[in-house]
């Protein structure tokens, strides 16, 4: 069993706090623990399917880079801390970050090439402060992949539809471009991917 902490804590006590061998994810948002619910067969097989088709374009390219099965990602604020569902590392950045060979932690937004969030219930989160936190470390690309349209209208149209969303960092900001349907996701980590929005959504 769990114990629940019902004060606000910092990053590093989440970090101490969280359990061994836990039987689900927990992320801290704004000095709150947050168990995160578990995926869908959707959820599950779009997230399998992203993370093949990126482990086939590093390998073919030979890249630098990584995707670990588990990490924690510490935005810039001590009280919040995340667990992406795809996050790509650069392994030449890595002997820069002070947190991750004994815990899997990433600090340095200079460290990840791409982020990638399969929204659930809580999308709020995912367009509104995760976005802004990742903007805020200086992530280079970001991926919001509403695969049941359900994100506001302001983030996603009206009316709503199924939609992947793709941050870069612009001048110290993110610019977004939206894809649907048969459009080509462009990627600025992987420009030679080819995927589509459809073939995504309907991993």
């Amino acid at each position: 069993m769990t114990q629940t902490i019902t004060k606000p804590i910092s990053f590093d006590e989440f970090v101490a706090w969280y359990p061994e061998n836990a039987a689900c994810k927990y992320e801290l948002h704004n000095g709150a623990i947050v168990e995160m619910p578990l995926g869908t067969g959707a959820h599950s097989n779009i997230t399998g399917f992203i993370t093949g088709e990126i482990h086939f374009e590093i390998r073919r390219l030979q890249l630098p880079y990584s995707i670990p099965g588990d990490c924690l990602l510490k935005p810039l604020e001590d009280e919040s801390g995340y667990q992406p569902d795809i996050i790509v590392l650069d392994r030449e950045q890595l002997s820069k970050e002070p947190r991750w060979q004994k815990e899997s932690i990433i600090t340095l937004g200079s460290s990840v090439r791409l982020l990638v969030k399969i929204v659930c219930i809580n999308w709020h989160k995912d367009y509104l402060i995760k976005a802004g936190d990742y903007e805020l470390m200086g992530i280079p690309e970001y991926w919001i992949v509403d695969y049941l349209g359900l994100g506001g209208r302001r983030f996603i149209g009206n009316p709503k539809s199924p939609t992947i969303s793709v941050y870069n960092i612009i001048d110290g900001e993110y610019e977004v471009k939206q894809f649907r349907d048969d459009e080509r996701v462009e990627s600025l980590a992987f420009p030679e991917l080819q995927l589509t929005a459809a073939q995504i959504l309907q991993a």
